[in-house]
């Protein structure tokens, strides 16, 4: 579901925080679906407990999750993509695969695309 990479300049709460913002966004994880506790996603993954907890927090604050006692913490909806822009992105990152980009290398390449469609 999710993972870590100890390398990567985000940490460990920002990179649990976009995982879980991409999975929203894209529908994999729908509607209504419930998130794994904090303690018991901190277990999994290794981290601190407030690692989580502070990932959880800033979802709840972009809308993407709300968080209840008895429920626990839950999919907002509203928040998947356009199904043409997640098929977009789809083939964006299969032909990147294909002619041997890394993911790296790609998101480099979709900010310099974001910033020349802003200077327009």
């Amino acid at each position: 579901m999710i993972t870590l990479e100890s390398a990567h300049p985000a940490g460990p709460s920002e990179q649990i925080r976009a995982q879980l913002a991409a999975m929203i966004r894209s529908g994999e994880l729908a509607e209504d679906a419930k998130l794994p506790t904090v303690r018991q996603l901190a277990r999994d993954l290794r981290v601190a407990v407030g690692t989580v907890a502070k990932a959880y927090k800033e979802l709840e604050a972009a809308g993407l999750v709300r968080t209840g006692r008895a429920n626990g913490t839950r999919v907002n909806a509203g928040h998947m993509l356009a199904p043409r822009l997640l098929s977009d992105a789809r083939v964006l990152a299969s032909s990147a695969k294909e002619s041997g980009m890394g993911l790296e290398e790609l998101q480099n390449l979709v900010e310099a695309a974001w910033k020349s469609a802003q200077a327009t």
